[in-house]
């Protein structure tokens, strides 16, 4: 090591739900020379990240938090963002992970050093080196933009969600969105009273079915507080509800039809207009993509100051878009609602023992062990990588169990004194055969879409094709016969 380089046992990547998990679990495992790189300048990540409009958790807050740190104050069944990002402030708080913090320490280079058994990572404030390394940078991290012909010529505003510019007002403007995700689901009903007019340029149609939010009374918080036992209870009811996604993603697209019957119910309630209403009918089979909870996105769009454009986008002018049917749609602002990279950025920076970069592993096929190792990557860890996400259930949910079998893995390492821990190539191979195999028959594969599910072979980009239960019986200890472990 040299003098410039400060050196810590264990190094993270992301500030986030993962990051600041792994560093409570960490340290009370007796794990406490580790630090947290964070490039933005508050922890919080996706929830600090973004800020537009209408930003909130489409799964039920008391699902989506820790379940080491329940928070029976939720003002919403959907908590908003500042909410989300205040409780990550508390919880990091709580449990001080702040010291372990280091703002706007963007890496910008990580490597395997074979020679000397460690990483040595190159930040935005200089050089540390650290005996095993983890990314917890999380999957939407990256904004993704669309190529468009003739944008650069555009002269009006664009920004994108994950950039929202909240100093330019859009107060009878004419607006262009394009892209029709779970952001933008979200923020086009904020905007559209405000905007004089908007069109919406959908590629393809979303199945949304009904949201149900409402405030939380005063007395269940109350009761919430006192008996936490209820509290997980009702965690446990939102846990079934959502895993019951899982019958249509890997089970039997068949089950898929009460929840299309829910979709196309709340589309013919909420939209009048027949016309609009086959512009908003999906073509495909529900999870083939996302499904997206909502209640007001579809009224937000029968509107008389709304126009939804499915012929697709020629080209883009200095102060219009021309759609494929030869019309042209004057804008003043255009919003990017296209999603994130299906890669975190940081991947690109992140190099093996090969000196392939992980970004460059994933980009020849999706591939890890459980979605926390990787083969070539010596004391290398990371949260939910590929085959480490799941389609049905709570990212935290995913995130705890990645935790765990992390924690366990470092904790196997110090009781045997090892210095080297990497997965063998033939466990991981057997791994991403499995998760081929079971993959074949799933909506996301067969189900008549093209998403960030799949890569652009068709096959499956990473999501776990099965039950979130049997993967946390699968990560709830680390199976240290799987691994290449050394002095």
């Amino acid at each position: 090591m040299t003098a410039q380089e400060q050196h810590h046992a264990i190094v993270i990547v992301g500030a986030g739900f993962a990051g600041i998990g792994l560093a409570i679990k960490l340290r009370e495992a007796g794990f406490d020379d580790l630090v947290i790189l964070e490039r933005a300048e508050e922890l919080g990540g996706t929830w600090q990240a973004n800020t537009y409009p209408g930003c909130a958790c489409d799964v039920p807050s008391q699902l989506y938090s820790y379940s080491f740190a329940p928070n029976p104050n939720w003002s919403h069944t959907y908590a908003p963002q500042r909410e989300i990002l205040r409780y990550l402030h508390h919880v990091a708080e709580t449990h001080d992970v702040n010291s372990h913090i280091r703002y706007r320490a963007e890496v910008v280079d990580a490597r395997w050093d074979e020679q000397r058994a460690l990483w040595r990572i190159e930040t935005a404030v200089g050089v540390m080196t650290a005996d095993f390394f983890i990314s917890a940078t999380g999957v939407f991290s990256n904004a993704k933009y669309p190529r468009l012909p003739g944008l650069d010529s555009f002269e009006g505003k664009t920004f994108h969600s994950l950039h929202w510019d909240h100093e330019h007002d859009l107060a009878g403007e004419r607006v262009a969105v394009i892209g029709t995700g779970a952001s933008a689901v979200q923020f086009v009903p904020e905007i559209q009273p405000e905007v004089a007019e908007l069109a919406l340029f959908q590629r393809s149609a979303p199945w949304i079915v009904p949201r149900m939010d409402r405030p939380t009374l005063g007395l269940e918080r109350l009761l919430l507080r006192r008996m936490p036992l209820v509290g997980k209870a009702i965690r446990g009811g939102y846990y079934t509800m959502i895993e019951g996604f899982g019958l249509i993603g890997f089970v039997d697209t068949r089950f898929r039809h009460p929840y299309e019957l829910l979709g196309k119910w709340q589309l013919r309630r909420q939209v009048a207009d027949p016309a609009l209403r086959a512009k908003l009918t999906p073509d495909y089979m529900m999870g083939c993509k996302r499904a997206i909870f909502s209640d007001a996105y579809l009224p937000a769009l029968a509107q008389d100051n709304v126009e939804v454009v499915t012929s697709g986008i020629a080209e883009v002018r200095a102060h219009s878009i021309i759609d494929r049917d030869g019309v042209e749609h004057e804008v003043d602002t255009l919003i990017f609602g296209t999603g994130f990279e299906s890669t975190p950025g940081a991947f690109e920076r992140f190099f093996g023992s090969e000196g392939r970069s992980a970004a460059d592993v994933y980009e020849q096929r999706p591939q890890s062990y459980l979605g926390t190792t990787l083969a070539g990557f010596p004391n290398f860890f990371c949260t939910l990588g590929p085959f480490g996400a799941a389609g049905n259930q709570s990212a935290i949910y995913m995130i705890e169990s990645q935790l765990t079998y992390i924690v366990d893995a470092l904790r196997t390492m110090r009781a045997r004194g090892a210095q080297r821990v990497e997965v063998r190539a033939d466990v991981q191979e057997a791994f991403v055969r499995e998760m081929a195999e079971r993959s074949r028959s799933t909506v996301w594969l067969t189900g008549g879409c093209e998403s960030y599910y799949t890569t652009a072979d068709g096959g499956n980009a990473g999501l776990y094709p099965n039950w979130s239960f049997e993967y946390r019986r699968r990560t709830s200890r680390f199976d240290v016969e799987s691994y290449e472990v050394s002095a």
